[in-house]
């Protein structure tokens, strides 16, 4: 851990404290010049820090505001080298992913944004990305093959879920295959993108876009009646790092399959009566497309919804779109 990391880690341990430099030198074995230059660096991220004579130095708990440093601070130690790109705001993560993906990033790089500007989702979907959202995408380079998408995206909603559950304490949801709910608001859409090698055929790179509302008060009118946001005092950047870094060690790990029970657990759908969209899809909630009704048997080993439909005849879906009938 670098000086200016210790120093932002003591700052908020203080939980909005006076701290000292002297103690900040004494605490972590270092001068009191380095303590002053790490307070320079940090305020130069972004930190709010309060300098007060015969106090010391307070952070100002500025809980949206997405730094490196505090990012790095929510991945586990075996992700903490990680590269990673922060920005205010770009077109969208995921592309920005994969323009660094062709120029050879490696394996775990990391993009977070607190705002896209023409955000997508899947099926050719905008995704609304207002400012002080988290956006991120993960740079994977795989270790399986293409059959494993379903399990990623499935792998980052159980991220997702269980990130916002230590740190801001909320408990989360997951509507297959990608949605992730708190409450009753849709709270989080993740986009996994492939990226092949023409000639070889062989995945060069998954992207995993993950976008997370944390506040929803600005949203038009017809969003707000199905997003809801993650709320409450976290720090955002921490959030982000955590999603990422558990995304990262799932990935590595697909093959051993360690989050699909806690998917199932999550699940909104399983045993639910649902319509199915195959081919076609509902873009929009009012939109008038046929599909076919069915219940939820379960969710398979690799992420595939079971279905049982009206004559009996079963199958497993791998895609599709679903609604849950009332």
């Amino acid at each position: 851990m670098t000086t200016k990391e210790a120093v932002l880690q003591a700052l908020r341990s203080c939980s909005g404290q006076y701290i000292s430099g002297e103690e900040l030198s004494t605490q972590l074995n270092v001068s009191r010049t380095s303590i002053w230059k790490a307070i320079k660096a940090l305020r130069e991220e972004g930190h709010t820090i309060e300098a007060a004579t015969n106090n010391g130095y307070m952070l100002i708990h500025n809980n949206r505001r997405l730094t490196e440093s505090e990012i790095r601070q929510g991945l586990s130690e075996n992700n903490r080298n990680i590269e990673i790109h922060v920005y205010d705001s770009v077109t969208s993560t995921n592309s920005e992913a994969k323009r660094l993906a062709l120029e050879g990033a490696a394996d775990g790089t990391l993009v977070v944004s607190g705002q896209q500007t023409a955000g997508r989702g899947r099926l050719g979907r905008s995704f609304y990305s207002p400012k002080e959202g988290i956006y991120l995408s993960v740079i994977i380079r795989p270790r399986f093959d293409v059959s494993k998408s379903v399990l990623i995206t499935c792998a980052a909603a159980v991220a997702v879920a269980e990130s916002v559950k230590e740190i801001a304490g909320k408990d989360a949801r997951i509507k297959w295959v990608n949605d992730v709910y708190v409450d009753d608001g849709k709270v989080c859409g993740i986009l996994t993108e492939g990226m092949t090698d023409f000639e070889s055929g062989q995945i060069e790179a998954v992207i995993i876009g993950i976008g997370v509302n944390t506040d929803v008060s600005n949203f038009p009118d017809d969003l707000k009646r199905i997003a809801g946001a993650v709320d409450g005092d976290y720090s955002a950047s921490e959030l982000a790092g955590a999603i990422a870094s558990r995304t990262i060690d799932y990935a590595h790990n697909i093959e051993e399959r360690t989050f699909i029970d806690s998917y199932r657990s999550m699940s909104t759908v399983i045993g639910k009566k649902i319509t199915v969209y195959k081919g076609q899809y509902k873009v929009n909630p009012e939109d008038e497309i046929e599909g076919a009704a069915a219940e939820v048997k379960t969710i398979d080993d690799d992420g595939r919804l079971i279905v049982v439909y009206e004559d009996g005849t079963e199958e497993a879906l791998s895609s599709g779109e679903i609604t849950i009938r009332m």
